[in-house]
């Protein structure tokens, strides 16, 4: 399935936390369940990740008794500065995007660029949405300890 005319959407947040320890809570599987993909209703079943180039990722969220799997594969792995992976919901779409989190240093914590390229248009504010919430969940969950 190819979208028509897919777009690319670009989050930016700024943390007050080393670019080291941003980035690790994207490859971390006991954090990164607790923000990446999970929902306020849903309860976070399965998380995989083989954080290598190459490597695949799961995360499943069972969302009223239902199992939501976000999957997708690791394109690039550079410790602390970028990773891209492949990205889809299976549930919903046979599309698969590309996601690239590109970090920064601040002089005080560092900077994170998220781009999915390849959002079908219909999709865009939701998605655009939906990231945002993530970014933000991994900056609670940073906070949190």
């Amino acid at each position: 399935m190819t979208a028509e005319n897919p777009l690319a959407i670009t989050i930016t947040r700024r943390f007050d936390f080393p670019i080291e320890r941003v980035f690790d809570a994207w490859l971390d599987p006991a954090r990164a369940g607790k923000w990446l993909f999970a929902t306020p209703t849903g309860t976070m079943v399965r998380v995989n990740i083989d954080a290598r180039v190459g490597g695949a990722f799961n995360f499943t969220d069972r969302r009223d008794g239902e199992d939501v799997e976000h999957v997708g594969t690791y394109l690039e792995i550079e410790r602390p500065r970028r990773l891209v992976f492949t990205f889809g919901v299976p549930k919903y779409s046979k599309l698969f995007t590309r996601v690239s989190i590109d970090l920064k240093p601040l002089p005080t914590g560092c900077e994170l660029t998220l781009t999915q390229e390849g959002t079908p248009p219909e999709w865009v504010d939701r998605t655009r949405e939906g990231w945002g919430k993530i970014v933000e969940a991994l900056a609670a969950n940073l906070t949190a300890g």
